[in-house]
């Protein structure tokens, strides 16, 4: 009989000093501790700009260009100036959007909360965390809302406010399409002259998008991992990268993927049959879990920040390194002090 993957098996100490509240001085002074995907060597330690020496020419580089909005907003009900706090989560037309609201259980329809200078309408609950809200006065688009009231959605493990700097350094050098609430944290070590560098290394930098969505701060509810589910995230990615993918397969060449997002939008891509001809611009939503037994037919490399423990991002990392070698790999950054977590240190890892 088959054994249960519990949650609990993807655990390893961390002290809370390692937990990163602020971004390195410079995007690319970031350490990079570099892995092989196969056998128990030692895993080299380096910078991160270092990068280039471990790429090579034809090796196809994949970066996540969703931008993170100032999804946070801070509101007070009209009658009573009760406070909440309203998450933005999606869109839907100009003057609507989904959010998650806390307290949610004191929100009654047609309550009118404001939202600095804007006004916003509690419409009806969407489904079990949405709450569906109307802008009212004050902003002519839910864009304009978030970027005039909303904060950085900073993680709830970073235990301070956001900044005025988070707008910059919580956005990748590619953030360049609007719809996620947390960043896709491996891009946030590239600059632009580390990008150059690598390019003219002959690496072809492919693009595509996944909005992260809130459920990538919610902990896992079950105990068996296979009884979790994660949210749906939209995703797009264009012909000419599905068939720079699959020649660099056909090829022998490398797949490198930079981030967990990235993976799992190449991961679903392979499943549905899309890196095959003909070639089609794609885009939909992903719900797709990564755990130890997932066979990957997309990536062959992967670089990625440093995760929380018994999350979905670590067990990914597990699943491409096995979970022993990724749980090694964890202590040895412990050990050397690394820096974990979306304003921390990254790893990559390699055949």
């Amino acid at each position: 009989m088959k054994h249960a993957l519990l949650v609990d098996d993807f655990s390893y100490y961390l002290p809370e000093s390692l937990i990163a509240q602020e971004p390195a001085p410079e995007r690319a002074a970031s350490r990079l501790l570099v892995g092989s995907r196969v056998g128990d060597d030692p895993p080299h330690h380096a910078a991160f700009r270092d990068l280039p020496e471990w790429l090579r020419a034809g090796d196809v580089l994949v970066v996540n260009r969703t931008r993170v909005v100032p999804a946070r907003l801070r509101a007070r009900r009209d009658k009573d100036g009760l406070e909440f706090e309203v998450f933005f989560v999606r869109a839907h037309g100009e003057r609507e959007f989904d959010a998650w609201a806390r307290p949610m259980r004191k929100l009654k329809v047609g309550d009118v909360l404001h939202v600095g200078e804007a006004t916003i309408c509690y419409q009806h609950r969407e489904n079990e965390r949405n709450a569906r809200f109307a802008l009212e006065t004050g902003a002519t688009t839910v864009d304009e809302l978030l970027e005039k009231t909303g904060h950085v959605p900073l993680p709830p493990y970073i235990q301070r406010a956001d900044a005025h700097s988070d707008r910059d350094r919580y956005q990748t050098v590619f953030a360049r399409e609007r719809g996620s609430v947390a960043a896709p944290t491996a891009g946030l070590h590239f600059d632009d002259p580390l990008v150059d560098a690598i390019k003219q290394c002959g690496v072809d930098v492919r693009e595509l998008v996944l909005h992260v969505g809130p459920g990538t701060f919610q902990p896992l509810p079950h105990s068996i991992v296979e009884d979790n589910r994660l949210a749906s995230e939209v995703f797009e990615i264009d012909a000419d990268t599905l068939r720079a993918v699959a020649d660099a397969k056909g090829d022998g060449r490398r797949v490198i993927a930079v981030g967990t997002t990235t993976t799992r939008v190449l991961e679903t891509a392979a499943q549905r049959g899309w890196l095959q001809t003909p070639f089609e611009d794609r885009r939909g939503e992903t719900d797709l879990f990564i755990y130890p037994g997932f066979e990957f037919h997309a990536i062959d490399g992967l670089i990625t920040n440093f995760h929380l423990p018994r999350s979905s991002l670590f067990m990914l990392v597990c699943a491409f390194v096995r979970t022993e070698r990724a749980l090694a790999l964890y202590n040895e950054a412990v050990a050397r002090q690394y820096r974990f977590y979306s304003y921390g240190d990254a790893m990559l890892i390699v055949p």
